[in-house]
């Protein structure tokens, strides 16, 4: 796989696959993340003389042009970003869109609009591809967020351009979770919540054949501490999982993984009932586990200071309502302090670190939270296959 670098972009129109699906309210930009982890790439273009052409898509459409998920926002948070003006064009295909990018100059960037606003995207539809294909030199996918779907931009598009390659951000990503894969700095640590164990059994699976400890935590540990018997009332438990969590908790017992379940709770009757919030050992019948206790942000807080790499992905509680969101705040302030390697993955987690203020305190951010399971399963990500 060729990266980005190692490419002649002098002149050429270079397609880049950025990921821009970024969180908007009332038409603002309210998480700049993605927009600036793109942003090496970019720029590496410009400065070598490329007729930059940047693809996106931004939430779910479904083949239609809606114009609240447009992509207006982002061309201004961009132009903003590089100092100088990205223009958007009406839609990411067509003759006037084919018109904008021949009239871009060396160094200029233009931003096509929704790529989901077209059906055929998603269906990696060849027709659509060749549409794209034909506004492109040199493609560069930089969008590690959608590498794990087979679409038109991420895939179709790449067997279309002779020219292809990796943006920085990609690399960067295959690096840092590539070497969770095969060499780790010990110990390692990872950190899993969110809400169900079957979103995250096969990454479950390939991590116990890597940590050393495993902190569970988020509502997937109620159906955990189900099997061990505990009482969890009225917290969400996959009672279709259980057996499940019972062998793997075996395995990781056979394999001599620390695993490490909340062993006290802030709990209240519902996420709605927050001013009734206690903070328990014991899960009572009628409440409900909402978060992780005093004692537990302790225990996890000490085996990430003793880590030599941690990976991050899923809140360890109902992160969106306070004061539930203190267990997930809590470990990404014990991320920031401590030595390890850390890398952080999934929308909650990188919203938690990026609340704390220190995300500059983290090793590598994953814009990927989809992606990143699959990559951390061992699965082949057909966005990364396409630029072999």
């Amino acid at each position: 796989m060729k990266l980005i670098d190692q490419l002649d972009l002098a002149g050429k129109r270079v397609f880049i696959r950025v990921d821009f699906n970024v969180p908007l309210e009332r038409g603002v930009v309210t998480d700049r993340t993605r927009i600036e982890a793109a942003l090496p790439t970019i720029r590496h273009a410009c400065a070598s003389g490329a007729r930059v052409v940047l693809a996106s898509h931004l939430g779910r459409p479904k083949g239609k042009a809606v114009p609240e998920l447009s992509l207006a926002p982002v061309a201004e948070v961009l132009s903003s970003l590089l100092a100088s003006t990205v223009a958007l064009a009406p839609d990411c295909v067509g003759p006037e869109v084919a018109a904008m990018v021949d009239d871009l100059g060396p160094g200029s960037a233009l931003l096509l609009e929704n790529l989901r606003f077209h059906a055929e995207e998603e269906k990696n539809d060849p027709a659509f591809a060749r549409q794209l294909a034909e506004l492109a030199d040199v493609y560069i996918n930089d969008a590690f967020g959608t590498a794990h779907r087979a679409h038109a931009s991420t895939v179709g598009i790449a067997a279309l351009v002779s020219e292809r390659g990796a943006g920085f951000l990609l690399e960067r990503e295959c690096e840092y979770l590539g070497r969770v894969m095969t060499h780790p700095k010990r110990p390692l640590v990872a950190i899993l919540g969110g809400a169900k164990v079957s979103d995250k059994i096969s990454v479950i699976r390939s991590l116990l054949e890597r940590v050393d400890t495993l902190l569970i935590g988020g509502a997937m540990a109620y159906t955990f501490l189900r099997v061990a018997g505990e009482n969890t009332g009225n917290s969400i438990v996959e009672e279709e999982q259980l057996d499940l969590a019972a062998s793997l908790r075996a395995e990781a017992e056979r394999r001599g993984i620390n695993l490490l379940l909340p062993n006290d709770h802030v709990v209240a009757a519902s996420p709605q009932d927050n001013r009734g919030a206690l903070t328990v050992n014991k899960i009572p019948n009628g409440k409900m586990g909402l978060d992780i206790g005093p004692q537990t942000i302790d225990r996890f807080s000490k085996a990430i200071a003793e880590a030599g790499t941690v990976i991050w992905n899923g809140p360890l509680g109902m992160f969106e309502v306070p004061p539930f969101n203190a267990g997930t705040m809590a470990v990404a302030n014990a991320l920031a302090d401590s030595d390890a390697i850390s890398i952080v993955g999934g929308g909650d987690s990188v919203a938690a670190v990026v609340r704390s203020g220190r995300a500059a305190e983290i090793t590598h951010i994953s814009t990927g939270g989809g992606a990143s399971l699959e990559f951390l399963e061992g699965k082949t990500l057909p966005g990364l296959a396409a630029l072999e």
